[in-house]
């Protein structure tokens, strides 16, 4: 199959490695992986706070980008729940019809959606010797309802030590702009969020979002907590100890 890659543009200025990772697995699975270089930002947080003519104008920008693709693949639940969940609500905000036409026409899958339900995959051949928790971000659980997609693909790891994360649906304080409005309750969600990754044991913890990874990892990085953020998709295009 033919796989555009959406790389959200926090991945793509902070965390490289998720994107590539990505490419790395699908390619191993046998899969053409195409980069469309007119991709920018996908306009989820300009929409979110009110700027909805220029979130219309980054949409309409997304889907000339991707026009065509025969699958789009992300490693953002967030990003991709913007697209598949936002631009139709874009379209009619803008009275424009051709957007909503071409964002009808855009076949938009988060990661583990992608492997499990368009792929059938849960064994992806993946080797990682660590002790690993999973957060399941709030776009990636309500937006996408991506329910145990990746806990399966998790479970199939070889050498996972994998457990049980308290509390995981809590969110953990990010929520991008929230963050920045309600710094305080912010930085105490993401405090309760670390108490329990530390409950674990777990020396990993990973999800399907590089911004929950980002607040969670700098409190657990301030405590020197000795736990690592690791984004789902370089467990699973791991092939060795890393």
């Amino acid at each position: 199959m033919r796989v555009a890659l959406f790389v959200a543009c926090f991945d793509d200025a902070l965390f490289p490695a998720t994107g590539r990772a990505v490419t790395a697995l699908l390619e191993r699975l046998g899969h053409d992986v195409s980069y469309p270089p007119g991709q920018t930002c996908c306009g989820q947080m300009h929409w979110t706070t009110g700027y909805h003519r220029e979130a219309a104008g980054l949409a309409r920008a997304f889907t000339a980008a991707f026009e065509g693709a025969e699958a789009i693949v992300a490693p953002s639940a967030s990003c991709a729940a913007a697209v598949r969940c936002a631009y139709p609500r874009i379209a009619r905000a803008a009275r424009d019809a051709a957007l909503a036409r071409a964002a009808e026409d855009l076949a938009v899958y988060e990661l583990t959606e992608f492997l499990v339900d368009v792929l059938g995959v849960t064994d992806v051949g993946a080797f990682f010797p660590h002790r690993v928790t999973y957060h399941p971000s709030c776009q990636s659980a309500r937006a996408l309802g991506a329910g145990d997609r990746p806990l399966r693909l998790l479970r199939a790891v070889k050498g996972i030590d994998l457990v049980e994360l308290p509390a995981a649906d809590e969110c953990c304080g990010f929520g991008g702009a929230f963050a920045v409005k309600n710094a305080d309750v912010s930085v105490a969600m993401a405090a309760d969020k670390v108490r329990h990754v530390r409950g674990t044991g777990a020396d990993v913890l990973c999800a399907v979002d590089n911004g929950c990874l980002a607040h969670i990892g700098g409190a657990l990085s301030r405590l020197r907590a000795g736990v690592r953020v690791v984004h789902l998709a370089e467990i699973l295009a791991a092939t060795g100890p890393a």
